[in-house]
């Protein structure tokens, strides 16, 4: 049974959200992601400034088993990214919420709204 944190918003392709006080989105992946993944060997973040849209390719996360594809829930700019990743990737599997990706200034503040609730993505992975 994944661990689903009520204050988060989730895409269905596995990362989640949360909205910071200073209006950034702190993007990472679920533990529902991590598990299927397995243990995490390498991880490529965006770089700083870079631009996405809602659901495009973020980054990649690799593991033992398989690569993945992380996508940005919402669109915006990238204002920051987790630099601890590259030097323990492993992280992720131990602590998926606090071992966040990267960080966007978002350019709509509705988009979080059409992201999954706890529940919607408790759902959407059969839990």
């Amino acid at each position: 049974m994944s661990d689903i944190p009520a204050e988060l918003r989730f895409a269905e392709s596995h990362e989640w959200a949360r909205l910071e006080a200073d209006g950034t989105v702190t993007v990472g992946i679920s533990d529902h992601a991590q598990e299927a993944l397995g243990d995490v060997v390498f991880i490529e973040l965006p770089e700083v400034g870079k631009v996405f849209a809602a659901a495009d390719q973020a980054g990649v996360v690799e593991s033992v088993k398989a690569a993945s594809d992380i996508y940005s829930p919402v669109g915006g700019e990238v204002v920051a990214i987790n630099e601890a990743l590259a030097d323990a990737p492993e992280s992720v599997n131990g602590d998926p919420y606090g071992a966040w990706f990267f960080k966007l200034k978002p350019s709509a503040s509705d988009e979080l709204d059409k992201l999954l609730d706890a529940a919607g993505y408790k759902a959407a992975i059969g839990e």
